[in-house]
């Protein structure tokens, strides 16, 4: 799918982590390089004094995204789940600059800023579809929420001294009940981050499937599964373990963004999303200093510094590698560690 827009004008919005100096430095390059390329840009209104650029303010809303071809953010991969509530609801890819730890949602870091202008520019990017998830909790049979994520749905304990007591639910028919912290119903897009902290499975981002991850479930079976992408998973909090149901004790997060209080006696359903998160993909570009356009392979390489010196690969025009052993190196010698998750 090419992402092309055959309007006389073009505008994308920018979405910003003005609390970071470099955010501020990268947006403004991008917005004067943009406008320099004959496209038009909009910041949301809160961002627009600290970005201090002649671009058109909107405020944030599920509008702001409208009428615009894509929606760019600056920063991390927190920013960027902050912008797709604004590019989900418009029908526009999302197009990240990574300015954080791992960045697996990002396309482009700062320095391949000059590279993703040109190929904007010239309408060379492709848009890929992201599988979301729809939540519902219900209490006593009657709805009471409903939200959405990008990443994960988790079930957390709200008293760090006492576990949740929790009865998991796939399709229908019970499968376990668990002492245990939580529990993370991930898509494959969040398998790299709170699911993988939880000890999920890395899962490729084109395959069709949810993850179930239970955290420190006190119980013989509580591995994590992946199930079919047409199942309704579920989780029913009981109260909390030892008899303390008077006590809320869970709280439902989505994104780590959208927050829903579970008392006891509430149910949270987890299924596949109606309506997808897309996101722009430049072609591949490889540089002393930047790649974008990577395969997930080769962007699981460099983010977490896996070592993959010894590899010869099947053809001799596979650059990632190389540059991958090299930032393996360069961590090596100088002592740095990988980052975070996304």
């Amino acid at each position: 799918m090419t992402g092309v827009r055959e309007s006389a004008d073009r505008v994308m919005l920018l979405v910003a982590h003005t609390g970071r100096p470099d955010a501020i430095r990268v947006a403004r390059a991008l917005i004067a390089r943009l406008a320099a390329a004959g496209i038009k840009v909009r910041v949301l209104e809160p961002e627009a004094a600290e970005l201090g650029c002649d671009a058109a303010a909107v405020p944030v809303t599920s509008d702001a995204a409208v009428g615009t071809e894509m929606v760019l953010v600056v920063g991390g991969d927190g920013t960027l789940l902050r912008a797709a509530e604004l590019a989900r609801p418009a029908g526009v890819p999302l197009l990240g600059v990574n300015l954080g730890h791992v960045g697996f949602l990002a396309e482009a870091e700062p320095e391949d800023l000059s590279a993703a202008v040109a190929s904007l520019a010239a309408r060379r990017y492709s848009v890929e579809e992201r599988m979301t998830i729809e939540v519902a909790v219900r209490i006593n049979g009657g709805q009471v929420a409903a939200t959405w994520a990008l990443n994960e749905a988790t079930v957390e304990k709200a008293a760090r001294e006492r576990m949740l007591d929790l009865v998991i639910e796939v399709d229908g028919r019970p499968l376990s009940r668990w002492g245990c912290d939580g529990v993370v119903f991930a898509t494959p897009t969040g398998s790299t981050a709170y699911a993988f902290s939880a000890g999920g499975p890395v899962v490729w981002p084109e395959v069709d499937a949810l993850l179930l991850v239970p955290i420190a479930a006190h119980a013989l079976f509580a591995g994590p599964m992946v199930v079919s992408p047409k199942s309704v998973l579920a989780a029913e909090v009981i109260g909390v373990a030892g008899g303390q149901s008077e006590t809320a004790g869970a709280v439902l997060w989505c994104d780590g963004r959208r927050r829903v209080e579970l008392p006891p006696g509430s149910r949270v359903e987890v299924q596949r999303g109606s309506m997808p998160v897309l996101l722009a993909r430049l072609p591949a570009v490889t540089g002393a200093e930047a790649r974008i356009g990577a395969p997930f392979t080769d962007r699981l390489v460099a983010k977490f510094g896996l070592p993959v010196a010894g590899w010869r690969g099947q053809s001799a025009d596979r650059s990632v590698p190389a540059e991958a052993m090299a930032h393996q190196a360069v961590r090596q010698e100088t002592g740095e560690e990988p980052g975070g998750h996304a």
